[in-house]
């Protein structure tokens, strides 16, 4: 499993319940125009960290539902409850999901040997392949290269989706694990960390930058940095528009100014003021360069 792969996000109804028609055509969107190679279903850009655990089965189906044959999906399935975070990861793997992802368990401040026993309880639950999910920014858990190396030595994890912005661990990661895959999360660091080993990106702003960032992947390949260097900075300029107003409800903001229903932020989320609009208008243009 290598490639891009777009974090999904999730359109809403105002009610809060998933906009089934405007979710199918997100995801053509990032099929047929930005043609990724894969889509991360239920991370943070799905905003389902605030859904229910019916509505994650509801987002799991509907998008398995939509792809083409050759789509990887990946189920973000983690939860504080690991009963709950069990039972999604079943869910998923019944529907025909590649691999399972789950979040560092957050809030309490688990010590890593907690943080280990719950995806090996999560791993040998589901027995489907285990992707883990590091945000350290979003959830406190800081991970040495020696935490990497217990966790990636459990049973079903293939490899890590690493939203962080150390490349020299990422670099002697790929080094001492050359058999697992590794994931940047960090969109505006793509061609650095392609660069140190990356085996591709998952990243949110993919829904709207997913060309940008297989060309500069590919270019990595090809080792024509020149070509990446300039499509990342193309990239960057983006990505800064986009976290003025808020990374998630930009992309849906902007998905709507091209005619498609990307929905409603779930609440507590709030849409985008009308400064924040004029603002987003701007990386319309950008892309459509």
């Amino acid at each position: 499993m290598k490639g891009i792969i777009t974090a999904l996000i999730t359109p809403f109804n105002e009610d809060g319940t998933i906009n089934e028609e405007g979710l199918r055509e997100v995801v053509r969107y990032n099929l047929d125009v930005m043609k990724v190679n894969g889509l991360y279903v239920g991370g943070s850009t799905s905003e389902s960290f605030l859904m229910d655990e019916e509505s994650k089965r509801q987002l799991f189906k509907i998008v398995k539902d939509e792809i083409d044959v050759d789509t990887k999906l990946i189920a973000q399935i983690g939860a504080l409850n690991i009963e709950e975070a069990v039972r999604l990861g079943k869910e998923a793997k019944e529907l025909g999901y590649d691999a399972l992802s789950a979040i560092t368990p957050y809030y309490y401040k688990f010590s890593f040997q907690e943080i280990k026993a719950y995806y090996k309880r999560l791993t040998d639950d589901t027995d489907h392949p285990m992707i883990i999910y590091s945000n350290p920014a979003f959830t406190g858990a800081q991970f040495s290269v020696e935490d990497y190396g217990e966790l990636l030595a459990l049973p079903n994890v293939i490899g890590v989706k690493y939203t962080d912005t150390d490349l020299a661990k990422l670099g002697n990661l790929k080094e001492s694990h050359p058999e697992k895959v590794f994931f940047s999360g960090a969109d505006e660091m793509l061609l650095p960390f392609a660069i140190s080993g990356a085996d591709g990106a998952i990243g949110s702003t993919y829904n709207l930058l997913g060309e940008d960032a297989r060309t500069i992947y590919e270019a990595v390949q090809k080792s024509d940095l020149e070509t990446a260097r300039r499509v990342q900075s193309h990239m960057n300029k983006v990505i800064d528009f986009l976290l003025e107003g808020g990374v998630y409800s930009s992309i849906k903001y902007v998905f709507k100014q091209k005619g498609i229903d990307a929905g409603y932020m779930k609440f507590p989320f709030r849409e985008l003021t009308d400064e924040e609009k004029k603002n987003a208008d701007n990386i319309l243009e950008i892309i459509e360069k």
